[in-house]
Formats: C-alpha cells, structure tokens, sequence
C-alpha cells in the first residue's frame, strides 16, 4: 500500500496546533511546523513531522522550552552570538537566518554562533529560502552533551555526528548539500537497532574497535559510529566533526568543556555570503551553473543506476511533487502524530485512503 500523500498547507497546520496544544508559543510552533514538514518534502523523514512525538515530550518534560526569546550574547553587525534558551531550533535558525539574510546586503559575510539549541532538524530544510535569494549560507551542528563517534583511531565516543550543509545559487534549482562527519547518523543507527536490522555495510566499531554492520553494538554495547571515510580513511571525517565542533561550540563559548552532561543542548555555526561583494552574483552563477552541467553530463558509471545527480536534485524532485501531489508521511508516523493529536484534544482529520489522499483543513 502507498504511503498516503498529505496537502502541504494542512498537514504543516496540523504539526502547527499539535505543539501549540502542547504549549509551544504560537510563533514558534509555526516555523517548527513549517521546517519539519519541509524535511518530509525533500525526502529526509527522520527528521520531518515523525519528531513531534519526541517534540511534545520535551515539552512536557520542559527540556524544549515553551516560550521566551534567546539571549545576545554578543553583536558586532557582522557577527552574532545567542544562547539560544533551549527554545526550538527551528525556530532560533530561521531567525538567525533571517538577521544574517538582513544585514549580508551591508557586509557582505555575516557569521553567527548560537548556543543552547534544541533540535535544530533537517539542515537542508534551510538552505533553498537563503539559496534562492542569490545568497550563499553555511550551516553546521553539534551536541557537544553526546557522544557517538571515537576519534578516529580510538574506541570511546567523544564526538556527534556533526552534520554540515552549504546551500549555492544557480539560475534553477539551488545546490544543496547537507552531509555529516560520520557515515551513518544517530537516528538512522536507533531505528535500526530497534527494528533489528543491520547497517548496509560495517559503519560502526564494536566497543573493542572492530567492524561491525551490528547497529546494537552502537545503542547497547558502547560501541562507536565509524567517521566518515570508515576504518581505512576516517581521518577525514574526523577532521570535519572537529572543524563543525569547533566553529559551532568554540565561537559560542558552550561546548564540551563546559556542557552539562546528558542535557540536550546543540551548538550550532552560520554563515551567509553575498555574492555581490565579491565578483558579482551573475559571476557566481556562471560557474555554478557551468559546474553542476558538467557533473550532470558526466557518463555514468557501472554501478550507477541514473545519471549523475547534483546534491539538491533529488531534494528538488521530491519537494515539487509534494507541492502538487501531497506530502508522504510513513503509516507508523501518521498513527503516533494521531494519537498525540487525541491526547491533546485535537480533531483528527480526515485522510482519503484511495486516489489522491489529501488532508481537510483543520477548522
């Protein structure tokens, strides 16, 4: 059976009043429901609306705070630094994206650092609304309470996985990349412990440094994700999960020298970049455009079932058949954001289940 296919516009209300029922203030419920149901339109479902059973349990449990404003720690024009309050990260990086967005068109580079997030979801769900102003964004986050990934050559965990995304502008579709500094990430590594399955390949060490396609070892046993790059090359990933620490935890001044353990709490980097004040915006998008039409046009290799994608492309496919068609959300997902929905006094609205689902509007 097909996946049903949710209205844009209904299912983002929905995700909306479930976290204001929840007690999320109203504007910060709203960007948190827009973000997540834009991770589920370009494909990354781990983090689109399947987070608002873990969203509304923070808040109850008060580790997602509810309302309130982040403090400025620092504010240079150029560069910012927030403690972000433990308020939605969604909401703190729409914002800070906003303010950088703003006063790039005076700087030419504006960097921030915010600390003290709560999830910051999907990144890529961010990167087309900078990208598609001709402006060039870097995003990078940390968890500097967690531990997942060894140094590479070790076997305790130290690091997260870090992940990175940098959005570029072309005359169509935006490049999109949003990549991590391990080879598999934590969610991806608990579901499938749960389900009891295993990795694809060996991507994690056993608690005594061996390969292992096991998830368990990782969840249960104390072992580690392997970095990107794996056992043979992963000093590379490990190079990038310091870099993103680093930036994101050392230019915020919270990180895992002074982090509280066991508290969720993320580090996050940005940086916007304004072609203008550089060669121009029309300089930059001749050779974005000329680079991802020579990677396109690549020959395909053996083993490459399609041809040569850019990062992004996917993402584009996906979210514009969700704009006309409907956005996919999993079975298991739609039934846990019901019964949250019921708990908190919410109408469950109706889904077609032939045709074309769509979702009613909440009244």
């Amino acid at each position: 059976m097909p996946m049903p296919l949710i209205d844009r516009i209904a299912l983002t209300q929905f995700a909306e009043q479930i976290l204001i029922r929840a007690g999320m203030e109203p504007d910060k419920a709203e960007t948190t429901a827009a973000i997540l149901v834009e991770g589920d339109m370009i494909g990354h479902e781990t983090h689109g609306v399947s987070l608002l059973k873990w969203y509304v349990e923070a808040l109850e449990d008060g580790s997602l705070a509810k309302s309130g404003s982040y403090e400025v720690v620092n504010d240079r024009g150029a560069a910012f630094v927030w403690d972000g309050k433990s308020l939605p990260g969604a909401w703190l990086l729409t914002k800070a994206l906003d303010q950088s967005c703003e006063r790039v068109r005076d700087h030419g580079v504006v960097t921030a650092a915010i600390r003290n997030c709560h999830h910051t979801c999907a990144l890529s769900a961010f990167m087309r609304q900078v990208a598609e102003q001709g402006l060039i964004v870097q995003l990078s986050v940390s968890h500097p309470a967690a531990s997942r990934v060894a140094p590479y050559g070790g076997t305790k965990p130290l690091l997260t996985p870090n992940p990175m995304a940098a959005g570029f502008p072309t005359s169509q579709d935006p490049i999109l990349i949003d990549v991590s500094a391990s080879i598999t990430t934590t969610t991806m590594t608990q579901n499938l412990a749960k389900a009891g399955k295993k990795f694809p390949e060996a991507w994690a060490f056993t608690a005594a440094g061996e390969p292992t396609d096991d998830p368990r070892e990782v969840t249960e046993r104390g072992g580690t994700m392997m970095p990107l790059g794996g056992q043979l090359k992963g000093h590379k990933g490990f190079g990038l999960g310091l870099i993103v620490e680093l930036l994101g935890q050392g230019l915020s001044g919270k990180g895992r020298a002074n982090a509280p353990p066991g508290v969720f709490s993320q580090s996050a980097f940005i940086q916007v970049i304004d072609p203008a004040f550089f060669a121009g915006l029309d300089a930059f998008t001749a050779q974005s455009d000329f680079l991802a039409s020579a990677c396109r046009s690549t020959p395909s290799a053996p083993w490459n079932n399609g041809p040569v994608r850019m990062p992004g492309d996917s993402a584009a496919r996906r979210r514009r058949a969700a704009l006309e068609e409907g956005v996919s959300v999993g079975d298991v997902p739609w039934e846990k954001l019901c019964k949250h929905a019921e708990l908190l006094g919410l109408r469950i609205p109706d889904v077609a289940v032939s045709g074309t689902p769509r979702l009613s509007l909440i009244e």
